[in-house]
């Protein structure tokens, strides 16, 4: 005899399947999606990405780190990523001589992740390079008081000219050069200050406060320079920050929204102070770290330093093809942008040998190196400081991006406090659902199978068969009627008749001259699996 447990089969089945068929849709589609995304997309714009030499900035990566390019040996900044999401800068150690670089962000900067990096600049001394032509970073520019715009930028007045691979000079108003200062606005520079191009020996001795240099774009949008309610004195949330526009383009460029490049078009705009390059420095944040003149490497102590970050209008800024002079000329740039409306107009002494003079020398600048506070064992050691790239606003192969896009999910489900707390009230919401969709259990039943016992017919006594199906008949009826075996046995024969009810069954059980063959066993034993279930 074999005998199966079972309560509300159906009901328990079903509800189980629809929850299966739920959470595999579900996980079809988190898998699907981003797979989706991926699919027909390159990386570009990776630090550490070589499938497209000019496209990448991994010859950034190379000479901020230990690597080299052409004759460029690495300064020596420790180097790092972040694939998941950038939400997890408050709890990087020391933020104060750590930079991020956000470098052509593909997928946009969420909400919480914007909010995330703000923080560190402001209440932690970060430090943040943006570089992003579309509206993708508009969310963390927002926090800032800018506002990128979404279109091309023309400008015909600060335009360089390139030789292509047919010896053809070509010229872009897309293609446009600014002149940048470090950490001065340039609408409250002097005159002299703007008309010197910054030398060589300026750019060692790090006297750069009274200078410009070229910095080359390609395809540029720009960026509108606004204000914050906490910029006002008066305001009870004022934060004291200096805002400085570095490089505008020339009063003459425009937004191309149409897409028609046209200048004379009032629907394209031109505003005339269109911002290349912004920075933002928040002054006076308390930080810890080692000092100088502690005389102990384990004393530590508070120290100010500024929070930083820089919003460039183009991530081109960065491409290996602008990054060197080498690599330039192979792209046919010259030097001296000779043969364009280029910068000798503008400064004195100012020839152009890749983005990368100007933009190590504004890290250099931005980073606490000078800070007199901190310990010189600290101070002037690069490998102290620490630029980490965020890999995770780029799109990566389609294998990869399902877990990539996991990883930043969960980040952000356990780094938010609202979200964290929303997770937990779903869950009990669930819960509560799940017990008020399965029925409440029902009494457990038996149910027989009996027949079965002739597959072992040498094992049992034939003699034993009516003895066993009995003894099956009475388990049922006690089931059935929810009876313990000690009630079952106070129940008179009167009363178990009337509980079987089925004359033949009655027989079975009470019966002492009749016989039974085999084959009348069988058809009983189907009649008591039948039994009860009209």
């Amino acid at each position: 005899m074999w005998v199966e447990m079972v309560a509300n089969e159906g009901e328990g089945s079903r509800f189980n399947l629809v929850i299966a068929i739920a959470l595999a849709a579900t996980l079809l589609l988190v898998l699907m999606l981003p797979m989706a995304f991926a699919a027909g997309k390159d990386t570009a714009y990776s630090a550490y990405d070589q499938s497209q030499g000019a496209g990448q900035i991994t010859d950034v990566r190379a000479t901020l780190g230990n690597g080299e390019v052409g004759d460029i040996t690495g300064l020596g900044y420790e180097m790092g990523n972040t694939i998941s999401t950038p939400m997890l800068v408050n709890d990087w150690q020391n933020p104060h001589r750590t930079l991020l670089m956000v470098i052509a962000p593909e997928k946009p900067i969420g909400e919480t992740e914007a909010q995330a990096i703000f923080e560190f600049v402001t209440e932690e001394g970060g430090k943040v390079i943006v570089a992003s032509d579309n509206k993708n970073a508009n969310v963390l520019a927002g926090k800032f008081g800018l506002t990128y715009y979404n279109d091309p930028l023309f400008d015909n007045d600060q335009v360089y000219e390139v030789v292509n691979e047919d010896g053809d000079i070509e010229r872009h108003p897309t293609n446009v050069w600014g002149l940048h200062s470090f950490n001065k606005d340039i609408s409250e520079m002097q005159e002299g200050e703007l008309s010197t191009g910054c030398s060589d020996t300026a750019l060692a001795t790090r006297t750069i406060d009274s200078c410009r240099m070229p910095v080359m774009y390609r395809g540029p949008s720009g960026i509108q320079v606004g204000g914050l309610e906490s910029d006002d004195p008066e305001s009870n949330d004022y934060v004291e920050r200096d805002v400085n526009v570095l490089a505008y383009a020339s009063p003459g460029a425009f937004i191309d929204i149409l897409g028609d490049g046209s200048e004379g078009n009032v629907e394209n705009d031109a505003p005339g102070d269109i911002a290349l390059s912004v920075r933002i420095d928040y002054p006076g944040i308390t930080a810890m770290d080692k000092l100088r003149g502690t005389g102990s490497s384990n004393e530590y102590g508070e120290l100010l330093v500024t929070g930083s970050i820089v919003f460039f209008a183009d991530d081109e800024v960065f491409a290996n093809q602008y990054w060197t002079l080498e690599r330039a000329q192979e792209a046919g740039l010259d030097a001296n942008c000779a043969g364009a409306t280029c910068w000798q107009r503008d400064i004195s002494g100012g020839t152009w040998s890749g983005n990368y003079e100007y933009v190590h020398t504004l890290i250099w600048d931005m980073m606490e190196f000078d800070n007199g506070d901190l310990a010189q064992s600290i101070a002037t050691g690069r490998g102290n400081f620490h630029i980490v790239f965020d890999e995770s606003r780029h799109v990566t192969g389609v294998a990869s991006q399902p877990f990539i896009e996991t990883i930043s999910t969960i980040v952000l489900l356990t780094s938010d406090n609202f979200l964290k707390w929303l997770i937990i009230l779903n869950l009990g919401l669930l819960l509560l659902v799940s017990i008020m969709v399965v029925p409440e259990k029902a009494n457990w039943r038996h149910v027989f199978d009996l027949t079965r016992f002739r597959e072992r017919p040498t094992k049992v006594n034939s003699s034993d068969y009516r003895q066993r199906v009995q003894k099956a008949l009475f388990a049922k009826v006690r089931v059935f009627y929810d009876l313990t075996r000690d009630q079952m046995a106070l129940k008179t024969p009167a009363e178990v008749q009337t509980m079987i009810g089925d004359p033949r069954l009655v027989e079975l059980a009470y019966s002492t001259s009749r016989t039974y063959s085999p084959q009348e066993l069988r058809e009983l034993l189907i009649a008591i699996r039948k039994w009860g279930k009209k």
